[in-house]
């Protein structure tokens, strides 16, 4: 097999958060070019309908002139961020313009490295063909199961099982600079569907990983919905408790209507900072909003926050930890940062967000 067996976080050569915080520039920027999928499945808060639809949330695609105010406004960061990570709640792929939005944020000079996180649904070789030559330096792609059966049974969807196959044989041969990695919750596979899923994708990608389900959305019980208990962190590790988020510290996430969340899990809207359609990304990063929930975890208060208290993201699939370095932080971070009496924190309120038309 060609591939490392290795998940797709990196865990080597991660930068020490606790002698870097609070940063000036962010080191990830999440960009949901849809927050729509075309997938309904039963371990992912999209896939549920009658949620998504209770929470008001936009469902669509992000329009490229929003898009490109958004790269336009890394240039008043005094460096450029690390990662474009162009996924959040649904396909990419759904977002005709994405070949666009890759080729525009390498243009700016202001991202270093863009990668993007697919259901393969829609992996064929011209649209790939269109992201390479833009310029994409990652493809995550979900596997979902290893037969068209498993695929309705899990997704709801119709699915070519045996052409995805082929279109990422094609993208491997094809990627030039572009890394693969290929992953699939173990919980869907059957006895002897790893080795299964190992042999078919193995020599097709530069990564493969078996992730287990995590409880890592807020508000949303994946045991519930799915009827498998968990035992394990996602990527197999132990199951560890954490206190602080390390994530608002580093990166931020734009929905597709252009509203800003503090966390890429924010499926219900309910950690809202910003809109970057009427707001630059630096005075969402430093506002008010984003540093009364940092404030509020450094103060070992997270448990107090309705929605970041019910988080598994930081006990199944953190691979920070700046727990110990709490207090010398929040000493740190109130040198030199200056919050107004009342500062609404986000996610206290905690209520349903009203439904947003992008502009």
């Amino acid at each position: 097999m060609k591939a490392q067996v290795k998940p797709r976080i990196n865990l080597e050569g991660r930068t020490p958060l606790q002698e870097v915080i609070p940063l000036a520039t962010p080191f990830i920027i999440f960009v949901d070019p849809a927050s729509a999928c075309n997938f309904s499945c039963s371990f992912c808060p999209t896939g549920h309908s009658d949620m998504i639809k209770d929470t008001g949330r936009y469902q669509g695609v992000l329009k490229l002139d929003v898009y490109k105010k958004i790269i336009d406004d890394l240039d008043a960061f005094d460096k450029p961020i690390k990662v474009l990570r162009l996924y959040k709640d649904g396909e990419p792929f759904l977002n005709k313009n994405l070949a666009e939005m890759i080729r525009y944020a390498k243009a700016s000079g202001r991202v270093e490295y863009i990668d993007t996180t697919t259901n393969g649904s829609l992996l064929t070789p011209q649209r790939m063909a269109e992201l390479l030559e833009a310029g994409l330096d990652k493809i995550n792609i979900s596997v979902d199961g290893m037969s068209n059966a498993q695929y309705r049974e899990f997704t709801g969807f119709d699915f070519d099982f045996d052409q995805f196959v082929s279109n990422v044989r094609w993208l491997y041969q094809n990627k030039g600079d572009c890394e693969v990695l290929i992953k699939i919750p173990g919980e869907l596979l059957q006895e002897g569907q790893r080795e299964q899923f190992l042999q078919t994708f193995g020599d097709h990608c530069d990564r493969i990983f078996i992730e287990n389900f995590a409880p890592c959305w807020p508000e949303f019980d994946v045991e519930e919905h799915t009827g498998f208990k968990i035992t394990e962190g996602i990527y197999q590790q132990p199951i560890k408790p954490t206190d602080t988020c390390p994530y608002i510290f580093y990166a931020m996430s734009v929905n597709s209507d252009g509203q800003v969340s503090s966390c890429f899990l924010d499926w219900g809207r309910k950690l809202l900072i910003g809109d970057a359609r009427k707001q630059s990304l630096r005075e969402i990063w430093t506002g008010d909003a984003m540093n009364a929930l940092r404030l509020q975890h450094l103060r070992g208060q997270r448990g107090n926050n309705p929605v970041c208290s019910q988080c598994g993201q930081l006990s199944h699939c953190l691979p920070d930890n700046i727990d110990p370095w709490r207090e010398e932080l929040l000493a740190r971070f109130q040198e030199k940062v200056s919050l107004p009496d009342g500062a609404p924190i986000p996610g206290m309120s905690a209520r349903r967000v009203v439904p947003v038309v992008p502009a």
